[in-house]
């Protein structure tokens, strides 16, 4: 007889993080205060529930700013954009939001405050990844990507004595470390970030789906397949040695998957909204899962502050009710 699974445990931390909390937030805040429709610059954060659900509630998402009519209410994702795009809106006349990670924001202070004193840069990232492309928007030269050791051989940055590293915040910790140690070799004077620029959330996400890997028989990812997080989380669990799968929700299970798991770990992408992980959960009980247990881990208390002009009079004021996202 097969064995069907009995146990879910739940990583600790998982889903949603304060940057993609708040960039949601600002979309519905512009909407409540402002009214439909509100563009956004590319989607908001890699979720397909999350942007179908922005879209049901007036969002508009595009690419090209061509696409905006004049005078509208723009809203830049999380990601965060280039500075020709960021000019481009401003001479457009539109009223901006910008929903950039603050952690995102970080990385490009350092590389404008870097690149006055002279430095090149080495970019760890995915290339065509929205954040790396706005990263390395920031200057129009003088910055250099790497996705894998073997590109660290070919780059050839025109000095080596002012060079820095810096990354995309939601790579594999592992896989930066290991790319970075290329580069230290190659150039022994670069310099890294003074803190890391992997975002707590990727970091904690990571190191709980190590945890979870080794006391669970399947591993399953909520999270989008645009999602570089939740990418991540998945090859980790796999690389560890647990069949892992990732799901855009529940409907994406697979009976298959679970004969013969005893023991189900589950977790999401920091793009992930619980609604999600509630629906997949309900989904596994189905096929025979009678306890859900949360593993121990790490509270995240982290919140970043929204932009100015956002702030809601009482009759705009979200209700509890009006967000499906932050339940």
């Amino acid at each position: 007889m097969t064995t069907l699974p009995q146990e879910i445990l739940l990583a600790e931390p998982r889903g949603f993080c304060a940057g993609v909390d708040r960039a949601i937030e600002i979309v519905e805040r512009a909407l409540a205060k402002f009214g439909a429709p509100i563009y956004v610059r590319h989607e908001i954060v890699h979720n397909t529930y999350v942007v179908n659900d922005l879209k049901q509630k007036g969002a508009i998402f595009i690419e090209e700013l061509a696409d905006v009519p004049p005078g509208a209410t723009l809203v830049f994702s999380a990601h965060g954009v280039s500075k020709a795009i960021q000019l481009e809106a401003e001479q457009r006349g539109f009223q901006i939001f910008d929903a950039t990670c603050p952690l995102v924001t970080k990385v490009h202070v350092e590389v404008a405050k870097l690149h006055k004193e002279g430095y090149e840069f080495i970019m760890i990232g995915h290339r065509g990844h929205p954040e790396v492309e706005g990263t390395m928007g920031q200057l129009d030269s003088g910055i250099h990507l790497v996705e894998d050791v073997e590109d660290v051989d070919r780059i050839a940055p025109r000095q080596t004595t002012l060079l820095a590293v810096v990354t995309q915040t939601t790579l594999s910790v592992d896989d930066a470390a290991e790319i970075t140690a290329a580069v230290k070799a190659r150039f022994p004077m670069v310099r890294s970030p003074k803190m890391q620029d992997i975002c707590y959330a990727t970091q904690n996400r990571q190191d709980a789906v190590k945890v979870l890997s080794s006391q669970v028989d399947i591993v399953i990812v909520v999270g989008s397949p645009t999602s570089s997080n939740s990418n991540r989380l998945r090859e980790l669990a796999a690389k560890l040695g647990t069949e892992a799968y990732m799901v855009d929700d529940a409907s994406e299970l697979q009976e298959s998957w679970f004969a013969g798991m005893a023991t189900v770990g589950l977790t999401a992408g920091a793009s992930a909204p619980d609604v999600l992980v509630k629906q997949v959960i309900d989904r596994i009980k189905a096929l025979g899962a009678v306890s859900v247990r949360k593993m121990d881990g790490i509270e995240e208390t982290i919140k970043f502050p929204l932009p100015k002009g956002l702030k809601l009079d009482a009759q705009g004021e979200l209700s509890a009710g009006q967000s499906t996202l932050h339940q």
